[in-house]
């Protein structure tokens, strides 16, 4: 199988796991670094705790034994993806309709790598934002095409 359906075939054998018990998944990642690693995050209301990890890594454990799905030797991982982790499903984007959020472009967008803006609203194809300017935001909202777009993550204030 090939990354992206190994990905959606754990997406679809992890699902009915968390079912009833508040937790949510986030995200799959197969990836290679030096070794190949399955990385899992995980969420619910109030924040991941330890506990919440081992559980659903001792669940897909036994499931992945079972239907052996990945041929290559691998690193199962479960965790919470951070209070920064980047927006990918419509879920996360609704979930921060008027959040802070900071986009990096992929080359520089109007001048800049990077802006900061409100999350107005998105489709597959645009974000609109309002820009955050030396800490004021625009009243206008600005309309960017998602291609041009490498990341978009929520703004965390220090």
């Amino acid at each position: 199988m090939k990354r992206e359906e190994i990905e959606t075939f754990i997406t679809e054998l992890t699902a009915p796991l968390l079912e009833g018990t508040g937790i949510c998944l986030v995200d799959v990642e197969y990836v290679r670094e030096k070794d190949w690693y399955l990385r899992i995050f995980i969420d619910k209301p109030g924040g991941i705790e330890i506990d919440d990890c081992q559980f659903v890594s001792e669940k897909l454990a036994g499931l992945l034994d079972e239907k052996d799905p990945i041929k290559e030797k691998y690193y199962l991982e479960v965790s919470s993806p951070g209070i920064d982790r980047p927006l990918k499903k419509d879920s996360d984007f609704e979930a921060n309709y008027g959040k802070k959020v900071d986009i990096r472009f992929f080359s520089p967008w109007e001048g800049t790598k990077e802006l900061t803006g409100t999350l107005v609203s998105h489709t597959g194809k645009e974000l609109t934002v309002k820009r955050i300017n030396k800490g004021r935001e625009e009243k206008e909202p600005i309309t960017i095409e998602r291609a041009l777009i490498a990341m978009v993550r929520p703004h965390v204030d220090f």
